[in-house]
């Protein structure tokens, strides 16, 4: 396969993606937000709670 073939078929491909991908709705859209924020919210406070049972044990 050239590099022209390759670069058509990838052409393509994203066509057809992007024919099958809509735009999330307003709802779609927050509660994705929502989850997103819970999930770094909850990542931030097991950092937090390492870093400060670190400091406690004296590490």
């Amino acid at each position: 396969m050239n590099l022209n073939e390759s670069i058509s078929q990838f052409i393509r491909q994203s066509k057809r993606v992007f024919k099958v991908a809509k735009k999330p709705d307003k709802e779609e859209f927050l509660n994705f937000s929502k989850v997103t924020a819970i999930g770094i919210a909850i990542i931030g406070v097991i950092g937090f709670v390492i870093i400060l049972f670190g400091e406690l044990i004296g590490m």
